[in-house]
């Protein structure tokens, strides 16, 4: 799955969810997808808060195979700034 794609998938999850935040998932040299509000594009952009991952750590979590407080656990993930809405996003994705 492209950067791309995720992102499309993303977008159909935020549509109508009335997140206000935004967020940045940044891949490494996959690339980032940032969220604002309902807006997600694969334009590197500053967030209220970012996520570090793996580019498969990020598609598991969209499939639903990876628990997002877990993957936080397990070092998977790293959270800088704002992490109320870390907390925020696990209800839209």
């Amino acid at each position: 799955m492209t950067m791309n794609e995720i992102a499309d998938k993303m977008r159909e999850r935020v549509a109508d969810s009335g997140f206000d935040r935004s967020v940045k998932f940044d891949c490494g040299e996959d690339g980032v997808i940032v969220m604002d509000g309902t807006t997600v594009t694969t334009e590197d952009a500053p967030a209220d808060c970012t996520i570090a991952l793996s580019k498969d750590d990020l598609e598991a979590m969209m499939a639903g195979d990876l628990n997002p407080t877990s993957a936080f656990m397990q070092g998977k993930l790293k959270v800088d700034g704002d992490m109320s809405v870390a907390m925020q996003l696990s209800q839209v994705i």
